[in-house]
């Protein structure tokens, strides 16, 4: 039984939600729009502020498209009324980071910048304080889409476990390894 897709969702102010046939769902609010096509066997009740996501049948294709589509649906809500953060920091001597823009240039290591382009619905914004690693804000309403962006500026430079160089999501814990001297 699921616990999840059994949960109850409610429905901020400001927020306006619709499901149309096939289960394609839309929700707006303040910071967006989204838009997603859903599993067409769920069922999606709107009903006095509430969202609730039943199952048809208890099969095991129905059973694990419940707690993803109640997650999904959560998801879309909170990223339009509250959104979503991620901070990426930049950890070696002399790497730099710098924005114009959705342009992102990043100096890690190589022998020359490397440019990524950020997509238009995310937010982009750098600092860089002395004495301090340089850090990537990014922000979106679409918790997807802010992931794969964040997942794909950290793989230009992985956080290697023996210096710890590398870019690397703020909360991440970094296991270090030593060098040389330990084989002795």
């Amino acid at each position: 039984m699921s616990r999840i897709g059994n949960a109850i969702i409610e429905i901020p102010e400001k927020v306006e939600i619709s499901v149309s046939k096939g289960n394609e769902v839309t929700v707006k609010g303040p910071k967006g729009t989204i838009s997603r096509q859903l599993d067409h066997d769920m069922i999606i009740d709107v009903e006095d502020g509430q969202i609730q996501v039943k199952r048809p049948t208890d099969s095991k294709r129905h059973r694990s498209m419940h707690g993803l589509t109640r997650s999904l649906v959560f998801n879309m809500i909170t990223g339009v009324s509250e959104g979503f953060k991620k901070e990426l920091q930049l950890v070696g001597v002399g790497y730099r980071a710098a924005n114009t823009g959705n342009l992102l240039e990043l100096t890690i290591g190589y022998s020359h910048p490397v440019y990524f382009y950020v997509p238009d619905d995310i937010k982009v914004e750098t600092k860089s304080e002395k004495g301090k690693n340089p850090t990537i804000w990014l922000e979106s309403c679409d918790n997807e889409m802010l992931g794969l962006v964040a997942n794909k500026i950290r793989s230009f430079r992985k956080p290697e476990p023996y210096k710890g160089k590398g870019i690397r999501f703020a909360d991440e814990y970094l296991r270090r390894k030593a060098g040389k001297a330990a084989a002795k």
